[in-house]
């Protein structure tokens, strides 16, 4: 028995020396496993990293696209204003009422909020006036147990603050003397859990708490209203310690293209007009910065070359309706404009028009913006007379886009743009039989204070010296490193703090830290797409940054899936972009594919799309997302539109029509708006046609009076002589036909980490 145990012992021995043989690699062999797994990974992280980036700028481009075509709208309705009494019958009428309306005499009566009644039914929260701590516990508890607060309480807490707002300056000085720190949030955009968790996370507003919000509270967001009124209760509770300035999503005309109307008019179907008059005497009335210690400024959007923050201080800031409203002008003053800013020779597009590059992490190079062009044949004209250079001592002020004004319309011909500032220091004029050299004449007192508050709204920061026309956006100006040390230098300043611009960390430093932008919405595009931030300052005036993310999902998710879910997003976006603008791209890959193969090279192909889309995007990396390639290489250019189709398609509707509206369905839809003023969703026939009249104007394109009234009678489903045009939109929708091919195409794209 001992030796039978003594031979079983030594059989073990040896097994554990020959298991010890095979799992010790030589050192060489980890060392190359090693090397293996970090190169791999830095692959995979460099692959995500990209998919990250393209994802970014796919979001980005188009939100700018969007606000390109609502200033676009927005200028064509002021031109038309301004200078025609009367479009076929009817035309500034439907929009007077947008750009300049008249106030119900009901409200001018201050206690016109307490004809209404508040029914015993009623089981939100109550207020009164003057607000205390329990009324903004109880409107924090009420909103997020989803309750909605009552009509009554919303026009009177819209009066008290719009008395209180009349009291304020232009610009807020504040002190760290009277507190410890001050927290300065950039923009919300409706986002109510950002709101509440910046409260849960860094205090309430109080004494020892006090805020600067910088604008940019409705828009975009579902929770809009009750965002606001939040911030204008502790503003009634704290006014010296809750601040908000102006940002360029305060104005009622971008609250028409961007949802805070129809926000408003949903929840409010009986009192909405009335509160969204009071929402625009209020939103113009906010002040437009806050200067901290005298050393930091915070302005929502920007500066240029031309901001005074002494002039801006003086200025009647509650005219300024809408910065998106130009300055009225007549057509006489625009030629006398025009024979000095175009020379004889026709005016060339600046060939240093390439898009700064913006204080992103990931900054690209020169960008070329090649400012969009409306298509149909149509190409939009030069926004703020774009001749100046990009050098540091252009002057360029605040650019507007110009509105199209239709030739069957206009008397004479019209200048590129109808209120832009001038572009020249130098005006020759022929005396003698020479040419003399005199100032160009001042703009009116009323162009210069809209043109100050259009700067500080819109502007964007870019890493090249000077200040040039923000062509990418629209509006504002691009100012560089040289145009904010001057700034600063001469008013004593230290910093800039800005929001306007959604950053992937919430915050980022620029022009050599001397330029902030705080952001604070987070999941911006998509869900994950973006961390929100605050910034605290204290009397030390060094900023400290805290970041978090609102989300209740993606806290689980794996960054590979975070990514995934941001990319089809984006991706759906840019193929409905294609799927709007077929016709024109189908003409340019047939400019290339003359023998009709259906195919193009990548290259001609990506060229084509950049042409037509203009959203200097990287389109050979999107291309896998986007077309299929042929057996040759060449890709098969039908492929980019065979997923997506209309919602419900309308036979009376002709193919090019129904284009025409898939690509124009924000602008028909805010037309649309405008025209139903009691917002009930329904339009007369009538009424439909002033629609049409007024967007052919809007398009300068010929609809065919015929073809639109054969539309109105078979969309007419009852026969009432009434349309219902949110069915109508409907129609028009791009309807993605395999969502799953996306995903599926992600996660090969994610599998091939293991290969």
């Amino acid at each position: 028995m001992g030796c039978g145990t003594s031979v079983a012992t030594e059989t073990q021995v040896k097994r554990a020396e020959a298991d010890e043989t095979v799992k010790a690699p030589s050192p060489a062999l980890t060392m190359k496993a090693a090397v293996l797994i970090q190169r791999w990974y830095r692959r995979y992280m460099a692959r995500l990293e990209m998919r990250r980036r393209y994802t970014w700028n796919i979001f980005q481009s188009i939100e700018y696209a969007g606000e390109q075509d609502q200033l676009q709208l927005s200028s064509f309705f002021s031109f038309m204003l301004d200078n025609f009494t009367q479009l076929n019958g009817n035309g500034p009428d439907l929009i007077s009422q947008l750009l300049d309306p008249v106030v119900d005499p009901w409200l001018d009566r201050e206690t016109c909020y307490n004809l209404i009644p508040v029914p015993e039914s009623y089981a939100g929260p109550r207020i009164s006036f003057p607000l205390s701590i329990s009324d903004t516990n109880s409107l924090l508890s009420a909103f997020k147990e989803q309750q909605t607060l009552h009509a009554r309480y919303v026009l009177q807490l819209l009066y008290e603050t719009k008395k209180l707002l009349k009291q304020m300056p232009n610009i807020i000085h504040l002190s760290t003397s009277y507190t410890k720190e001050i927290t300065v949030c950039g923009d919300l955009h409706g986002r109510l859990d950002d709101l509440l968790l910046i409260f849960y996370k860094n205090g309430l507003p109080s004494a020892e708490t006090p805020y600067v919000f910088n604008g940019d509270f409705v828009d975009r967001g579902k929770k809009s209203v009750e965002v606001v009124i939040l911030l204008f209760a502790y503003l009634l509770l704290y006014p010296d310690y809750m601040h908000l300035n102006r940002g360029n999503h305060e104005d009622h005309i971008m609250n028409l293209r961007y949802g805070f109307t129809k926000e408003v008019m949903q929840k409010y179907k009986i009192h909405g007009r009335e509160i969204l008059q009071l929402f625009q005497d209020v939103f113009s009335l906010l002040p437009v910065a806050t200067v901290i210690d005298g050393k930091i400024l915070i302005v929502h959007g920007g500066i240029s070359d031309e901001t005074d923050l002494d002039f801006l201080s003086s200025i009647e800031r509650h005219k300024v309706k809408s910065a998106l409203r130009f300055p009225r002008r007549s057509l006489e003053q625009l030629d006398i404009g025009q024979s000095y800013r175009q020379p004889k020779t026709k005016r060339m597009r600046s060939t240093d028009g390439s898009r700064p590059s913006s204080s992103r992490s990931h900054s690209r190079n020169q960008r070329t913006p090649n400012p969009r062009k409306r298509r149909c044949g149509l190409s939009r004209q030069d926004s703020a007379t774009s001749t100046t250079s990009s050098s540091s001592s252009s002057s360029s002020s605040s650019s507007l886009c110009s509105p199209r004004t239709p030739s069957c319309l206009s008397p004479r011909p019209c200048p590129s743009s109808p209120c832009m500032p001038y572009s020249v220091n130098i005006l020759q004029v022929p005396f003698l039989d020479s040419l003399s050299s005199i100032p160009p004449p001042s703009p009116p007192q009323h162009e210069q204070e809209w043109k100050q508050i259009v700067d500080i709204l819109w502007s964007d920061p870019k890493t090249q010296d000077g200040c040039t026309p923000n062509t990418f956006r629209g509006g504002g100006c691009y100012f560089g490193p040289d145009i904010t040390q001057k700034l600063l230098l001469q008013h004593g300043l230290q910093l800039l703090i800005r929001s306007h611009e959604c950053k992937q960390e919430g915050y980022e430093l620029c022009h050599n830290g001397q330029v902030i932008t705080i952001f604070s919405a987070s999941n911006y595009y998509e869900e994950g797409s973006n961390r929100g931030a605050y910034i605290k300052l204290g009397r030390e005036l060094v900023p400290r940054f805290y970041q978090y993310q609102v989300s209740r999902t993606t806290r689980k998710l794996t960054l590979t899936q975070r990514v995934r879910a941001a990319e089809g997003s984006a991706l759906r976006a840019l193929k409905e972009k294609l799927f709007a603008h077929r016709s024109e791209l189908m003409t340019g890959f047939q400019q290339y594919d003359q023998n009709y193969t259906g195919s193009v090279s990548v290259s001609e192909w990506a060229q084509v799309l950049e042409s037509v889309l203009r959203l200097d995007l990287p389109w050979r990396t999107l291309r896998p997302h986007l077309a299929r390639l042929a057996p040759d290489g060449s890709v098969e250019y039908q492929s980019c539109f065979e997923d997506m189709g209309p919602g419900i398609p309308l036979p009376q509707v002709t193919p090019n029509l129904a284009e025409t509206l898939f690509r124009y369905r924000t602008d028909i839809e805010i037309i649309f708006n405008i025209i139903d003023k009691d917002h009930s969703g329904l339009i007369s026939i009538e009424e439909f046609r002033h629609t049409w009249r007024l967007f052919s104007a809007h398009l300068g394109v010929a609809i065919d009076d015929r073809a639109i009234d054969d539309l109105a009678r078979s969309i007419d489903f009852n026969k009432d002589g009434s349309i219902d045009f949110t069915e109508f939109l409907e129609a028009f929708r791009v309807v993605h036909k395999l969502d799953g091919k996306d995903q599926q195409l992600g996660e090969k794209m994610d599998g091939e980490k293991y290969s």
